[in-house]
């Protein structure tokens, strides 16, 4: 049977027209492409840690580097000019735009090297805190954190340049794998690990400080969203936790609004909080009710 769908067809193109936003400036520009974002991350993935593509000698090691970081800024250098074009509206020059991009991927890529010091921080964190990992290289390789970490420490780089679309994209892809959810405008410490990872949310406005260690299921998240007088949200303002140094927080743990965790605090599982923590705190859910009851039994 052959069914004709062109009836619908010319509709469906007025509804793009019909849009409330502003879209003429924005026609016959490109937007990046997700499987091009996804290759980016796979590519700084792999500079990051060279010794996973065999670098084991100096010189296959200098090769290796070198092939990744040419993918990396030639992926980065186009995905962040047609952000930066889709963007201005086609109010600004094709070689301004160039420049920009040029500025933007020179200053994320000098500090790729600083990055990756970090996220062997971070590995070296997951390798001292949990007992079930044979070795740092096993972290690097079949741990989520890793992956998730990797993208977002470019991606906030990325977002504090106020770079549109491409953060976003970086973190979203790596939701997609990892079910942790980062968003790229929070600010991370040093020696930070998420072990397990599954259900992980940080919002936009969390803090983290150094040495901090979260578990599957928590969410650094907001409690409410502030609106003005013609009941718009109010954006841009911190409504995210601050989690200072030193703290570890289990599993299916929320803390949600602009409040503080004290240093050197323990938070355990299943726990709401709403409130700011002192440092040294020991915070834990009342213990729940357990009734256990023979299956075999019959019931009244």
């Amino acid at each position: 049977m052959y069914y004709s769908c062109d009836k619908f067809i010319p509709s469906y193109i007025d509804s793009f027209n019909r849009n409330k936003r502003n879209t003429e400036n924005k026609r016959g520009l490109v937007l990046p492409k997700m499987e091009d974002i996804e290759s980016l991350e796979n590519e700084v993935f792999a500079l990051f840690f060279p010794g996973l593509s065999g670098g084991e000698t100096r010189s296959k090691l200098i090769s290796i580097i070198s092939y990744h970081m040419e993918n990396v800024t030639r992926l980065l250098a186009d995905s962040v000019f047609l952000a930066l074009s889709y963007e201005d509206k086609g109010e600004s020059s094709s070689s301004a735009l160039e420049e920009k991009t040029v500025k933007i991927v020179d200053a994320v890529a000098s500090k790729l090297k600083d990055i990756r010091a970090d996220l062997k921080l971070d590995a070296e964190s997951g390798f001292n805190g949990d007992p079930a990992s044979k070795s740092i290289h096993e972290i690097i390789l079949s741990y989520p954190s890793m992956i998730a970490l990797s993208a977002y420490r470019v991606a906030h780089e990325l977002y504090e340049l106020s770079v549109p679309l491409i953060p976003r994209m970086m973190s979203e892809i790596v939701h997609r794998k990892t079910g942790i959810d980062i968003h790229p405008g929070a600010k991370i410490g040093k020696s930070f690990f998420i072990d397990h990872g599954t259900g992980v949310v940080i919002g936009e406005t969390a803090v983290i400080g150094d040495n901090v260690k979260i578990y599957q299921g928590v969410t650094l998240g907001a409690l409410s969203f502030k609106k003005d007088s013609c009941g718009a949200l109010i954006k841009g303002i911190k409504r995210h936790p601050t989690v200072e140094d030193n703290v570890t927080i289990y599993s299916n743990t929320s803390i949600l609004g602009d409040v503080r965790i004290g240093h050197n605090s323990i938070i355990g599982t299943s726990v709401r909080i709403t409130t700011d923590i002192p440092a040294y705190s020991l915070v834990t859910a009342p213990r729940p009710d357990i009734r256990i009851r023979d299956i075999r039994e019959k019931r009244d």
